[in-house]
């Protein structure tokens, strides 16, 4: 009760100087009036506001209900929130959007914790369906089967005349039948191809499962999604995005065809959202690449999608026995993972990136892998000399803590998924795998805040499904398993996963706003809720900084506007 009376007075103050800093007589008569809300705006000084008037796709005041009045004419349509919480536009940083298109065709394998229910859900998707010429479809966890991975076996007792691939839930290994092990001509003579894994058995045979850049084996056993699925998968997912408050979304990594229906929604006008895009660079390119990324950025410039990075995949994961570690692992004293790139190629493609104006997205999970990470940053620094680079690595599951630090100095932005800030089965698997003191190190939060790191928000959708950022806003203020959750295989996992790591929920909404903002290089024009700024701004039906951290979850948003346009009401809200 005392924090919700300093937070009212504080309200009251900041409502009396915005009143007094706004113009008597309006510029403009608005679009659109908010009033009678608590708008937290996210602006430098975190200002709260009450009211907001908009003309077009801009916002032209922030301020008090007196001062709006004097933007609403005729014309202006008016909302009284009636003090419901207003914020800016979220932002995921991080997420697989043009893998929407698999929630739409295949079938789905997430929140399922035994191979016989695995095998049920296969049957359950096949039958019936007389014309398959594949099944496709992902979300088994590592943790089920033992380190050597799932086996063409176990998929061949429900699916066996056509092949089938199965990605695993965090989309580095997949699961594939024999026959799509006969058709891609993978057998005991293959050998590994590098950065990637083919798990055998005693004899050295295929087993059924691939590993990183093994995967690419079985790429072309099914046929590829048309550009009309991807167009659908993309409209499926602005929706959702939309009635979960999100108005810009990173996408890291898109191939050609996903890049063409990217091209494509947003020419047909339909596209209602940001989609900064990057373009992976592979270990075997060569500096070539980089004349192909700045020809695919001019081809798109200006609109909502647009390419701004290349993607670079350091090392695998955790629970694949992938992710590159200073140290051996504890279950196999021979392996630390596998590092994707050699430093100095890495080096040296940094260094030509950073010249060419070229942000770097990489994925590291790995405490060394993300020194590499960062050693190919300040190389780049050093060849080129500091410049506005934002280059951003995700996942950070691992980090030295001599690391930390260097993420400010390089002005590197940590891009950390907060859905996994949880104990839960990912966390029993990496006790065995890397021990006790490493698994209770994992996803810092606090630490790069503490020493002045961005830190962006993001989910990995479709890895995290739904993406819903107050699930995550909430784990990252408790970091346990919001209760009643559906997306985790065992929600009785209830203690906080390195409690030291807790941020508060005004840092949360840092970086899912301004700080997204940042790391698109847009914190001029979204992220924040200011006069000049875009429009982008969502209404709450509960204010998720008073309430209980612990029922963030149970937030719903109400309203969703992207450049001054609704674009999502829930049917819980009326005028």
């Amino acid at each position: 009760m005392k924090a919700n009376r300093v937070f009212l007075v504080l309200c009251s103050t900041v409502l009396v100087m915005l009143s007094a800093c706004q113009p008597a007589t309006p510029k403009v008569e608005a679009d659109l009036v908010i009033k009678n809300a608590t708008i937290y705006t996210v602006d430098k000084d975190r200002t709260v506001a009450q009211a907001m008037a908009i003309k077009g796709d801009s916002i032209v005041y922030i301020g008090d209900d007196k001062g709006v009045e004097n933007y609403i004419a005729e014309i202006t349509r008016v909302i009284d929130l009636q003090g419901k919480l207003v914020l800016p536009g979220l932002i995921d940083s991080h997420a697989h959007v043009p893998s929407a298109v698999s929630e739409l065709y295949e079938v789905w394998l997430y929140g399922i914790g035994s191979v016989e229910e695995y095998q049920q859900a296969l049957t359950d998707f096949t039958s019936g369906k007389t014309d398959l010429q594949g099944v496709q479809g992902g979300g088994w966890i590592n943790a089920v089967f033992g380190p050597s991975g799932p086996t063409a076996a176990e998929l061949d007792v429900a699916v066996a005349d056509i092949p089938a691939v199965l990605y695993s839930e965090d989309y580095h290994s997949v699961w594939v039948n024999s026959k799509a092990l006969e058709l891609a001509g993978v057998t005991k003579e293959t050998p590994d191809p590098e950065g990637g894994i083919i798990e055998r058995d005693a004899d050295g045979n295929p087993s059924g499962t691939l590993r990183e850049s093994a995967a690419d084996l079985v790429a072309d056993v099914i046929p590829p999604y048309s550009n009309d699925q991807l167009l659908e998968g993309l409209r499926y997912f602005q929706e959702m995005a939309h009635s979960l408050g999100m108005t810009t979304v990173y996408i890291p990594s898109a191939s050609e065809g996903e890049l063409k229906a990217l091209h494509d929604f947003e020419a047909s006008g339909e596209m209602a959202i940001r989609f900064p895009t990057a373009v992976v660079v592979n270990p075997d390119d060569d500096l070539s690449r980089i004349t192909e990324l700045l020809a695919l950025q001019a081809q798109e410039k200006g609109g909502n999608f647009w390419i701004p990075a290349a993607k670079i995949f350091m090392d695998g994961v955790l629970e694949g026995g992938t992710a590159y570690m200073e140290e051996p692992y504890v279950y196999d004293p021979s392996n630390q993972g596998e590092l994707l790139w050699d430093p100095q190629k890495y080096n040296e493609m940094c260094a030509a990136l950073d010249k060419a104006g070229i942000q770097i997205h990489v994925h590291s999970i790995g405490n060394a892998a993300t020194r590499i990470t960062l050693d190919g940053f300040a190389y780049a620094q050093q060849q080129n000399g500091a410049r506005d680079s934002r280059n951003m690595v995700t996942h950070v599951q691992l980090v030295n803590p001599a690391d930390i630090t260097r993420f400010a100095k390089l002005k590197a932005i940590p891009v950390p998924q907060p859905y996994w800030f949880v104990i839960d089965t990912y966390y029993t698997q990496a006790v065995e795998y890397v021990g006790q003191e490493l698994a209770d190190q994992q996803y810092p939060m606090k630490s790069f805040f503490d020493v002045g790191a961005t830190v962006a928000s993001a989910s990995d959708y479709p890895v995290t499904v739904p993406p819903n950022p107050m699930d995550a806003i909430e784990m990252g203020v408790t970091r346990t398993v919001p209760e009643g959750s559906e997306a985790y295989v065992d929600p009785s996992f209830d203690q906080a996963l390195v409690p030291s790591e807790k941020v508060t929920v005004e840092q949360m909404i840092t970086s899912f706003t301004i700080n997204g903002a940042y790391s698109a290089f847009m914190e001029n024009q979204i992220g924040s809720l200011e006069v000049g700024k875009k429009a982008d701004f969502i209404v709450l039906d509960q204010n998720i900084l008073q309430i209980d951290p612990s029922q963030i979850h149970n937030t719903s948003v109400l309203l969703t506007f992207f450049e001054g346009n609704e674009v999502y009401r829930s049917e819980d809200y009326s005028e």
